[in-house]
């Protein structure tokens, strides 16, 4: 069996999967003063239902790294940056405690320029006096060679609590993304370790020994521990858990909106012809982009627990969420509340609902039924906007789905897939307002911990070769070893498939692993008039999708 726990900006939902399906849900809510206290929560309530003994996996999506970076309660981090000639780290200055390091490397990893190591000793003595405990060190053409953020990391031994080097993040080469998401690895390191202390603690006072994977923003899951060396792999998780719970609920075959309704935010996703959007250069964090790769979505605010005001005769929704609706014990009235007054939903209390609405609405004017009226029409019409500039912000870039790129290709939507608690209520009023067909799936309120459960581990690693130097290197997996002259381009992508299913096989057990290339490329190095080498690059990724096993038990839902 396998345990999926999706932690939501409300409700944390939480079910246990089998060959046959779903054995058993619940939803808990969240507390995000304690989010340790929701997943403890989830798994008491799972294990009334179902014997410890039996869970052979946990599958993890929090919110936790994407809260920190939000509500900027992130730590403070020393960032050690060296670069060289040609560009100027200054431009990408983040953090309060950023220090240019003189040295550099050229784009084949050879030492042009030593590391300033009187100035590394002075940038780590004002870190120290800042109180800096986590770092990050980041030098240019670091994934070629990383001595420069070795050696600083040697040279802050004793000093840090935890140091994210460039390297080790990524293969890409993007020296500002690298500098960007070194930054909020750290930023994050520590109060997503303290969270993973408390569910590991947690797991072992229930007697649960199965292994703990956490969902990744691209999709899938990696280990959890693993996640604690890198946490930022794990900003926005959430609303990947909804794309991973349509792939295993339905079959997508067409062009599609999958829109998560939960009760703070509306979570958007495209799919082009069955295939969910993904971005392969990275996201952007609070402006900044990065290399973390992540499923193409949005976020706005809209949600069931939306607070409704009324101003200046205008029937406002959200973005606020001051507590839960009325008809769930609270005191002023949300989005469940209108629908409930509309009869389009039957949640909670719907007497105490409909007195919140006449109560507002005769404040105002207005009778209750056409203030929950224009509060539905106010949040579908916002939800349908908004749809609609992404997918033309789409369509004015090529299109990268978690299977291809498709080349000229634009996104034309037949077809509405609906998840969380106020997807049924939602059905009519979305199918009016997009003039498409509005599938809301059987498990439609705990769809994202299913995606959580049943997304499988994924991974993506570059593998770069120089001949004439005669070195490999993979950064993600800290591979480095001699190759002969005549190493070619076919030995290398064999060479990028073994690392990788090895390296899954033994963070991963038990998956069945499928490593593909998804680009190749050998350029000749020449001397005078002789080609002294080739320069060889390949990248091999296990892609996202859900566990085949567990697949059938669900599918078919909708």
């Amino acid at each position: 069996m396998l345990l999926g726990i999706d932690v939501g900006g409300t409700h944390t939902d939480v079910v246990v999967v089998d060959a046959r399906g779903v054995r058993a849900a619940a939803k808990v809510v969240t507390n995000h003063e304690n989010l340790f206290e929701s997943v403890n929560g989830g798994i008491a309530a799972m294990l009334r239902e179902v014997d410890a003994a039996g869970i052979e996996r946990i599958n993890l999506s929090t919110t936790l790294s994407t809260n920190a970076i939000v509500e900027n309660t992130i730590e403070k981090v020393g960032m050690l940056v060296s670069a060289g000639p040609g560009i100027e780290p200054a431009s990408f200055t983040i953090g309060d405690q950023y220090h240019r390091i003189e040295g550099a490397l050229d784009h084949r990893g050879a030492e042009i320029l030593p590391l300033d190591e009187k100035r590394l000793e002075k940038a780590i003595a004002a870190c120290r006096k800042a109180g800096i405990k986590a770092y990050a060190a980041v030098s240019k053409f670091s994934t070629r060679n990383p001595a420069h953020e070795n050696s600083m990391r040697e040279a802050l031994a004793g000093s840090a609590d935890f140091i994210t080097q460039g390297h080790a993040i990524s293969g890409n080469l993007n020296f500002p993304r690298r500098i960007a998401t070194a930054y909020y690895n750290s930023s994050v390191w520590r109060i997503y370790n303290r969270f993973a202390d408390a569910v590991e603690k947690a797991l072992g006072e229930y007697g649960v020994r199965a292994s703990v994977n956490v969902l990744k923003a691209d999709g899938g899951t990696m280990p959890l521990a693993v996640s604690r060396l890198l946490p930022v792999e794990t900003i926005l998780s959430g609303p990947s858990a909804s794309v991973m719970g349509i792939l295993a609920l339905c079959d997508i075959g067409v062009d599609s909106v999958v829109l998560d309704i939960g009760g703070t935010t509306t979570d958007i996703a495209v799919f082009a012809s069955g295939g969910p959007l993904i971005e392969p250069d990275g996201i952007a964090l609070n402006g900044r982009n990065t290399l973390v790769r992540a499923l193409r979505t949005r976020s706005i605010g809209i949600g069931g627990d939306s607070l409704l005001r009324v101003e200046g005769g205008e029937v406002r929704v959200g973005p606020e969420r001051l507590g839960p609706a009325v008809a769930d014990g609270g005191v002023l009235a949300t989005l469940v509340d209108a629908f409930n007054r509309l009869g389009a939903d039957a949640h909670g209390n719907t007497e105490a609902s409909a007195r919140a609405m006449e109560d507002l609405a005769k404040k105002n004017g207005m009778n209750g039924e056409e203030l929950a009226r224009r509060a539905v029409e106010r949040a579908t019409a916002f939800i349908k906007s908004s749809v609609d500039e992404m997918i033309a912000e789409i369509n004015e870039r090529p299109v990268y789905t978690i299977h291809e790129m498709l080349e000229g290709r634009r996104i034309a939507p037949e077809r509405i897939y609906v998840v969380g608690g106020p997807a049924e209520a939602f059905r009519k009023e979305l199918a009016r307002a997009f003039s498409l067909e509005v599938t809301v799936p059987r498990d439609y309120a705990v769809a994202n911990a299913i995606g959580a459960a049943l997304a499988r581990t994924t991974m993506s690693i570059e593998l770069l070769a120089d001949t004439e130097m005669g070195m490999l290197m993979i950064p993600e997996l800290g591979v480095s070893r001699e190759v002969p002259a005549s190493y070619t381009l076919e030995e290398a992508g064999e060479d990028a498939r073994r690392y990788l299913i090895g390296h899954l096989g033994k963070t991963a057990p038990g998956e069945r692993v499928q490593a593909e290339v998804v680009h190749a490329a050998s350029f000749n190095m020449v001397r005078g008039y002789h080609t002294a080498g080739r320069n060889i690059r390949v990248r091999c990724q296990v892609k996202p999708g859900i566990l085949e096993k567990y697949e059938k038990g669900v599918r078919g839902t909708c």
